[in-house]
């Protein structure tokens, strides 16, 4: 048994080695997948491979929507570009629909200043202290107008005369496209849930002339500066219309920042803005939003707006 068990375990070792001399032999008849190594000194040291790349971070420029959405990316990016220049700083151009959600944005620090109208900017100052930056000027003034516009051939020759029709107006936060002419309603004993047979919001002024133009709607509250701007440019937009009312004026839209925002980058913006209109190149990129220069503005320009507001409840 002991011969017997001793020959099988010598069986099976010489076994073991032919199957060892086959894989040995199989091995060499391929290139095995060597690591490349350089031994050649690196100029990026492993540390820096491991560090992110530093970035500029962009100043957010927030802007309300008083015209389309499509409009205002349009009028706005040549501004966007020219700011970038003069502050040497990315710009990120930041869009809402409403004129509310803008000033959430400034609120929380996601944006860092605006281009808004003046209720919102009345509204935001009320918030959470909103500053203003600087003002826009147009012809020389730095006040604007709400108009109550109608299809050109309209028998309406005075808002008294629109009960029955539909009415659009712009936000809940434009002074000129809701907050004016509610004021007027008001004060004309007019209730608009009871006298027009519909009213909407168009979110932008330049939707609410076209809507008037086109027929859409009866009649709407609108911006002076953007109907004035857009009737100039376009003709036949200007033959569609009529001004049936118009406001007292109004502190013009501003641009505005947190009061929290950093002192040096906001003194940094305010100089830009308030140079363009020193700089052709400037006054030909403001040209297309309607406005001439931005100047200084103090806070009584604002104060026939608060009282708007106030009459209507949309102050506390």
């Amino acid at each position: 048994m002991t011969v017997r068990r001793s020959q099988v375990l010598h069986c099976l070792a010489r076994v073991w080695l032919v199957v060892l001399s086959l894989l040995v032999l199989a091995g060499c008849g391929r290139h095995p997948d060597y690591v490349r190594v350089s031994l050649t000194p690196s100029s990026i040291s492993t540390a820096s491979l491991n560090q992110p790349r530093p970035t500029v971070t962009p100043i957010r420029m927030g802007v309300a929507a008083i015209l389309s959405p499509k409009t205002t990316s349009a009028g706005y990016a040549a501004l966007k570009s020219y700011l970038e220049r003069e502050l040497s700083t990315p710009v990120e151009l930041v869009q809402r629909g409403t004129y509310a959600e803008i000033n959430e944005l400034l609120r929380t620090r996601q944006i860092d200043f605006a281009f808004i109208c003046t209720g919102a900017y009345v509204r935001g100052e009320q918030e959470f202290g909103m500053e203003v930056l600087a003002v826009s000027e147009v012809a020389g003034s730095t006040v604007y107008y709400s108009y109550i516009i109608v299809p050109a051939d309209s028998p309406v020759e005075s808002p008294a005369d629109l009960r029955g029709r539909t009415f659009a107006f712009t936000d809940p936060l434009s002074l000129t496209g809701y907050i004016a002419p509610l004021m007027l309603f008001q004060s004309l004993g007019i209730r608009p849930e009871d006298f027009f047979q519909r009213t909407l919001f168009t979110y932008s002024h330049d939707n609410s002339i076209r809507a008037v133009a086109e027929r859409w709607v009866d009649a709407a509250g609108v911006d002076s500066v953007v109907y004035e701007t857009m009737t100039r440019e376009d003709q036949a937009l200007a033959g569609a219309a009529k001004i049936i009312w118009r406001s007292e004026p109004f502190g013009a839209p501003p641009v505005v920042v947190h009061p929290g925002m950093d002192a040096a980058m906001k003194e940094r913006i305010r100089r830009v803005l308030l140079s363009m209109g020193d700089d052709p190149e400037g006054r030909a990129t403001l040209a297309p939003l309607g406005v001439e220069r931005f100047v200084p503005a103090g806070p009584e320009l604002y104060d026939s707006a608060r009282r708007a507001m106030a009459s209507v409840g949309g102050l506390q």
